[in-house]
């Protein structure tokens, strides 16, 4: 039985005569940016995140470049953010003409390594900006007490991460500013390019809003140089209809991550993450392999409530690339986040290279496989048993 990594007409069929009656309203309401339907989505996310003020915007990216903007990080500044993760997070930096430093992650939950970024420390740095990935707070309270010593700025990157929680609290809510995304194969995905930024802060909301419309208050009077970030009204109206089911789209991703991870460890060669264990990647690796593990599954922290955008495996012993044409052979979804560190990326080659040897090596060991909440038993099954093929074959 195929299992495909991610289905969004599964989640989004369900809801097609809701959908399209929604469309049908903003058709007929004539304002297609911006507008009532961006309010209240606005209003809504604000109140499930736990801020004061939400911003819609035309992408997850123009969300961090607007957070950047808005602090005002430029030419001859540094901006802390991890290596391992996706482009948008560097890139924003470096379109601001500041330069990004990358640092390590840590080998448990894969997000920044706090001690590598306090190294890279300069008089420079005017930023750091974890990201939540895979659904999965960094630790916040290490963060934000690091950045109120060094005097920095901090945007949380949650494009994977909406309504996850770190000590109770949502994840984009507790720095400076934060992210999230609304691509459609986000846990709240919309139907096209959109996003969000979040803060508590007054007077760094209302420079968010001026920039995200070129820069103008009142209209055709621009005081700052901003950009065209507003948001569709078509999309927030969708979001909206979506954003009703969200709460049963986060259960289900994590019944199905205690499933897999109930099953996987059944089988030999499988272990879960240590949470505790925060040493080097190949030092891990030796013992793993002393102990014959083969596969390393993701783990939550007690403290976090983790939403699981991916559910992502570490195959250890260069087994990682085979497991995945195993995989793709009986047709499982899979994927690797992500195979090129941004450090090692052709476009940053001129930036000054140092190893980062946990995310370096994170990244010739995922594989993320599908984690969606509309995933059947079957299905689930159907990975779980490609999987045990796998290691009784390697092993």
């Amino acid at each position: 039985m195929p299992v495909p990594l991610l289905d969004v007409n599964a989640q989004n069929l369900p809801l097609q005569e809701e959908l399209k009656a929604t469309f049908d309203r903003v058709l007929q309401s004539g304002r297609f940016i911006m507008g009532d339907e961006m309010v209240a989505f606005e209003r809504e996310i604000g109140e499930m995140v736990g801020v004061k003020h939400a911003i819609s915007v035309s992408s997850g990216t123009d969300a961090i470049l607007l957070a950047l903007m808005a602090l005002g990080i430029g030419e001859g500044d540094e901006v802390l953010c991890p290596s391992f993760t996706f482009f948008a997070t560097a890139g924003c930096i470096a379109r601001t003409g500041a330069t990004p430093v990358f640092v390590d992650s840590c080998p448990v939950d894969f997000n920044i390594d706090l001690a590598d970024a306090a190294a890279k420390l300069t008089n420079k740095t005017k930023a750091i900006m974890p990201v939540h990935l895979f659904g999965q707070a960094a630790d916040m309270d290490e963060i934000m007490t690091f950045a109120a010593e060094n005097g920095l700025k901090v945007i949380e990157d949650g494009a994977q991460a909406i309504g996850a929680k770190y000590k109770g609290r949502g994840v984009g809510s507790i720095g400076d500013f934060g992210a999230y995304s609304f691509f459609p194969s986000k846990n709240l995905g919309g139907f096209g390019d959109a996003g969000m930024l979040v803060t508590n802060d007054d007077a760094l909301a209302e420079m968010a809003l001026m920039l995200r419309n070129h820069g103008m208050n009142p209209k055709y009077y621009h005081k700052y140089i901003g950009g065209n970030f507003r948001c569709d009204a078509l999309q927030a109206a969708l979001l909206r209809v979506k954003l009703r089911q969200y709460g049963s789209y986060t259960a289900n991703r994590q019944t199905n991550a205690s499933y897999y991870t109930e099953k996987l460890l059944q089988l030999p060669g499988v272990t879960q993450a240590d949470p505790t264990d925060h040493g080097s990647a190949d030092k891990q690796n030796t013992r793993l392999t002393e102990a014959n593990v083969q596969l390393v599954l993701p783990v939550s922290y007690d403290h976090n409530e983790h939403i699981w955008n991916q559910f992502t495996i570490r195959v250890l012993d260069g087994q990682r690339d085979a497991l995945r044409e195993h995989l793709t052979d009986l047709g499982i979804g899979c994927d690797t986040y992500y195979p090129v560190p941004m450090h090692q990326q052709e476009c940053f080659a001129d930036h000054p290279q140092q190893a980062l040897p946990v995310c370096e090596q994170l990244a010739k060991e995922v594989i993320s496989i599908p984690i969606y909440p509309e995933l059947t038993l079957a299905q689930k099954d159907e990975v779980i048993s490609a999987i045990a093929s796998f290691l009784v074959a390697s092993s």
